[in-house]
């Protein structure tokens, strides 16, 4: 029987858990990122537990699940902190922190089962960070097993890593610019684009393909070609054209994109329908042959029982229940109590399985960690205070503003942890399925890791709260003189507000929705018409993410499609485009490590660039980023093609690269 689920595994990925949770926490407070920590889980895995016997990839991916799974838990920061910022709290109750985000990510895995059939198995959806974790789970176990094929395939890995740390570090120490950016006025209206210089968000396009890439392409230039110059041309706002172009952006045009995601989102799942339908037939058809003694059934399709799954969602329901009321007692609401029960269960179950889908689609299309998660809480709180407002006018509520925002947070917070244990879970059954793991093993591993990541959440926010305190709260009593800024939180609260008090401008919202119409409309006339496609969800997230993040991607994209025509013409094609995907992968791999080492470093420093070394260097750290950028990718893609064709001489794979490109 293959060793995977084991007690040893489960505690090394807890104890990851609370490191990279703190760190994400923080992280996402101070600058409005998280990272993904799956990939660095599946290293640190690999070098723990190679010191043991009997270790199998299966069990090194149960590692990486359960810590990967409690580290995408700190995303309800994107939330939580809106109940401080709003007055409602002063600081995080441990149980009803914890309990909002255990019921919410333990739905959220639930919610996965039957999505796991229509979504990895019959999906042909990218999944780059699941791709890449299960890259290096693979070469890591076949070098270290003597596999010799595999080596050359393993310093590619290692090389691109070494080579994405290699300019992580550079460009924080400011030597080389971490983004490109150029932004200019035509007329009366400002624009420009950002892009990050980041080798894994190139990886990630690379992963991605080329049809995602050319989607978010259209996005960027909707925003920033046509949206952006239209609402600045219009602005009163003065000054120069970077402030200008992004503040429009932030305030208007991302409302665009939200509304324009909300309706692919909504057009994605009507189409997962019939899969999911069939996934969810599969799955019992899978448990009656296991109920009827059948041993055929390969252990690789063996999800949690639906039976369980059932009793497990309608279980989650009743502390959901408790926490709501007890959110509510001492109140103006609590008269309202059952009703509002009722709401958030409602709330919690169709709204919850559908950003559990959308997200899990949204993760396999970009990866989890550019999955825009706050773009769907953006949709969560509007239809959460929407409703709430409803209700209280029909039923004649005391309308206390303060109260309703409060508990259009509270539910929200529940959705978002359902959002994001979805967009990370889905990842990691991707990978599971590449390394043929057991599902119901795995499933049982996410469960596992929800919770001890909702333990750690609330005592490291209320440390976070007390030592800093949050920009914007009404009743701030930390020590430190700079409040974190928590943006995600701000913008989602001030959005709940502008809903209840009835200013919010729900004109950007139908107009975007009217753009994610035209896309879909568009992408389904090719998808019948031609062989190509334009996922609307694709360029919905570039119209609402920032340019940084989206224009690697899709340069990345177009360097991984032109990478793969080329080696057509090499002696070994197929090797030499897996190379390809093991040389995006390691550049994914270097940059997570690095994001793990620097975040440790920001929460010990109590700096925002505790590397800075180097002032007043913008113009000489633009031309060297540039130059040493496209320098590394140039030489490490010709380079991969290479070690492509020296794969079978035992000389080139048993000794490291001789000209490794730095």
């Amino acid at each position: 029987m293959t060793k995977e689920l084991t007690i040893r595994g489960i505690l090394l990925g807890i104890a990851i858990t609370v490191i990279f949770t703190a760190a994400n926490v923080y992280l996402g407070l101070k600058v409005g990122l998280t990272f993904s920590t799956a990939i660095p889980a599946a290293v640190i895995s690999m070098a723990l537990l190679q010191r043991f016997g009997g270790v199998t990839i299966q069990e090194n991916n149960i590692v990486q699940t359960v810590a990967s799974s409690a580290g995408a838990m700190s995303s309800v920061i994107f939330v939580l902190p809106g109940l401080i910022m709003v007055g409602w709290w002063m600081s995080f109750p441990f149980w009803l922190t914890f309990g909002l985000c255990a019921a919410g990510g333990v739905l959220g895995v639930m919610f996965t089962i039957p999505l796991r059939r229509a979504l990895v198995v019959n999906s042909d959806l990218p999944y780059p960070e699941g791709v890449a974790a299960a890259e290096v789970l693979k070469v890591g176990t076949a070098s270290r097993d003597g596999a010799r094929e595999e080596k050359a395939g393993l310093w590619v890995l290692i090389v691109g890593a070494v080579s994405a740390t290699f300019y992580a570090v550079l460009a924080a120490t400011k030597f080389a610019a971490a983004e490109v950016s150029g932004y200019f006025k035509v007329g009366s209206a400002s624009t420009g684009l950002g892009g990050s210089m980041s080798l894994a968000l190139m990886g990630v396009g690379h992963l991605c393909g080329l049809t995602v890439g050319v989607a978010m392409a259209l996005g960027l230039f909707i925003a920033w070609g046509v949206a952006t110059p239209y609402f600045t041309s219009i602005s009163d706002m003065t000054g120069p054209a970077a402030e200008v172009a992004t503040t429009l952006w932030r305030t208007k045009v991302r409302l665009l994109g939200a509304g324009a995601i909300g309706v692919s989102a909504i057009w994605t799942l009507g189409k997962l329908v019939l899969p999911i339908w069939k996934g969810l037939m599969q799955a019992l058809a899978a448990q009656a042959r296991i109920k009827s003694g059948d041993e055929t059934l390969p252990r690789t399709e063996r999800d949690i029982p639906v039976s369980i799954m059932t009793i497990v969602c309608l279980a989650t329901l009743v502390p959901i229940g408790f926490l709501t009321a007890a959110f509510l007692k001492g109140t103006t609401l609590e008269a309202q109590t059952p009703a509002l029960i009722a709401m958030c269960i409602v709330f919690v179950i169709v709204i919850g399985f559908f950003v559990a889908a959308v997200c899990g689609y949204m993760a396999g299309l970009i990866g989890s960690s550019n999955s825009p998660v706050s773009g769907v809480a953006i949709l969560a709180v509007l239809a959460s205070a929407a409703g709430l407002v409803a209700m209280a006018q029909a039923s004649g509520w005391n309308q206390d503003g303060k109260a309703l925002v409060a508990f259009a947070l509270f539910v929200t917070s529940i959705i978002i942890a359902v959002a994001v244990s979805a967009n990370d879970n889905l990842q990691d059954l991707k990978t599971g399925q590449l390394v043929d793991a057991t599902p119901w093993m795995q499933q049982v591993a996410l469960a596992i890791g929800c919770i001890a990541g909702s333990a750690a959440i609330p005592p490291v926010l209320d440390l976070l709260n007390h030592a800093y305190g949050f920009a914007g709260s009404p009743n701030i009593v930390a020590v430190a003189a700079e409040p974190l800024p928590a943006p995600q939180a701000t913008l989602i609260s001030t959005l709940a507000k502008g809903v209840v008090t009835g200013d919010l401008d729900w004109g950007l919202l139908g107009v975007g929705a009217l753009v994610g119409a035209v896309l879909v409309a568009v992408d389904e006339t090719l998808r019948k018409t031609s062989r190509f496609a334009l996922p609307p969800l694709a360029v919905g997230l570039a119209i609402y993410l920032p340019s940084a993040v989206t224009t690697p991607v899709v340069l990345g994209s177009v360097v991984g499609w032109v990478y793969d025509r080329w080696c057509e013409k090499s002696s070994k094609p197929e090797a030499a485009k897996r190379m390809g995907v093991l040389l995006a992968s390691g550049l994914i791999v270097g940059e997570s490590l690095f994001s793990v080492a620097l975040a440790g470093l920001i929460v010990a420093s109590n700096k925002g660039e505790p590397l800075a070394l180097i002032q007043a260097f913008e113009g000489p750290a633009t031309w060297i980023g540039l130059a040493v950028f496209a320098a590394l990718t140039v030489g490490l893609y010709r380079w991969s093609r290479g070690m492509a064709d020296k794969k079978g001489d035992a000389a080139a794979i048993d000794e490291p690269p001789a000209a490794a490109p730095h």
